[in-house]
């Protein structure tokens, strides 16, 4: 570490971009959560949403979170078309479980596709 390096170097505008995001996407659906469990527990929700939401940020889990926004969007959505606008906040709590979810898993087949594709081209190049 050189004098002029900060302690906050390894922060890059990328970084702090997803750990907002993250924060933001994550706290949501604390708070979407914490609503309905009721009697106050949206700020207890909304407070870990953000916590967890910056530390998957800090890892750089940003198609996690996406997937996550895709979910929520998509099960308050559904919740309001077929069930009114009183259950939007539980088919949005719901959905964002979901896509967070599905949205590992997927992750998990891109990077092994990407692996095997890897795999096949270096045993073609021997």
């Amino acid at each position: 570490m050189t004098p002029t390096d900060s302690p906050l170097s390894w922060l890059s505008p990328r970084k702090i971009i997803d750990m907002v995001f993250g924060a933001a996407v994550m706290g949501t659906v604390g708070t979407l959560i914490g609503l309905i469990m009721g009697s106050g527990a949206f700020q207890v929700g909304a407070g870990i949403g953000i916590i967890l939401g910056t530390v998957v940020g800090i890892f750089g889990g940003r198609r996690f979170l996406i997937s996550i926004l895709v979910g929520t969007l998509l099960g308050g959505a559904l919740a309001w078309a077929l069930a009114g606008p009183e259950n939007i906040t539980l088919g949005a709590g719901a959905g964002a479980a979901m896509g967070g979810f599905l949205g590992v898993q997927i992750s998990m087949l891109l990077d092994t596709w990407a692996e095997r594709k890897r795999a096949a081209a270096m045993g073609k190049e021997k």
